[in-house]
């Protein structure tokens, strides 16, 4: 079965760099688009960023542009995502997610496999 796993999450300051690893199995790797999303405890989980299958479109939500890049290694079957300049506004659950399909989408709904999530949290 598809299963995806996050790593890299953990507690930083204002102004540091974590990167996010989702590494993924049970899938023909280049032939999904992936997503990175987040969620705090009573909000919606919200949409962070996403690439196309071979890594030539990204899309970014306006509140990480900039300041994160999404990536990914076909090879290894795995999704990065780079956090630079994190600030408190950006502590989470980050959650990697996946879509058979040539569209990168940018909705929590669009995407049927996701992990488990790494918690990420910035101190100020």
């Amino acid at each position: 079965q598809v299963q995806l796993v996050e790593s890299g999450g953990g507690l930083v300051q204002a102004g540091d760099s974590l990167i996010l690893n989702c590494t993924t199995s049970g899938l023909t790797f280049s032939s999904y688009v992936m997503g990175w999303f987040r969620q705090t405890p009573g909000k919606e989980r919200e949409f962070v960023a996403a690439i196309s299958r071979y890594g030539g479109s990204t899309r970014y939500a306006d509140s990480v542009k900039a300041r994160f890049t999404i990536s990914r290694y076909n090879a290894k079957n795995t999704v990065y995502l780079q956090m630079n300049s994190l600030k408190p506004e950006d502590t989470a659950v980050y959650y990697c997610a996946s879509k058979n399909s040539a569209v990168v989408h940018t909705t929590t709904s669009e995407y049927p496999y996701w992990g488990q999530g790494t918690q990420v949290t910035v101190s100020s």
